[in-house]
């Protein structure tokens, strides 16, 4: 399963982990950036207005829980 694992960077607190957003949809072509990127926003609301978000792609293992980080291309 194709899952974001969202963080947040201000100045102040430097870089945190927010939270982890499965993705669920099934058509390829609604999934953009920016789709991420505001459901984030929508999800996390006031812990996001002032700071900066993004996003890394992850891989959930079925079975275990875990997470595989997928390598840059």
């Amino acid at each position: 399963m194709e899952a974001y694992e969202l963080y947040s960077f201000d100045r102040e607190n430097g870089i945190e982990f927010m939270g982890i957003l499965p993705e669920r949809r099934k058509n390829p072509i609604r999934i953009t950036r920016e789709s991420v990127m505001n459901w984030g926003r929508m999800l996390l609301s006031d812990h996001t207005v002032s700071k900066t978000i993004f996003f890394k792609k992850v891989t959930l293992k079925e079975n275990t829980g875990r997470f595989l980080r997928l390598t840059p291309s």
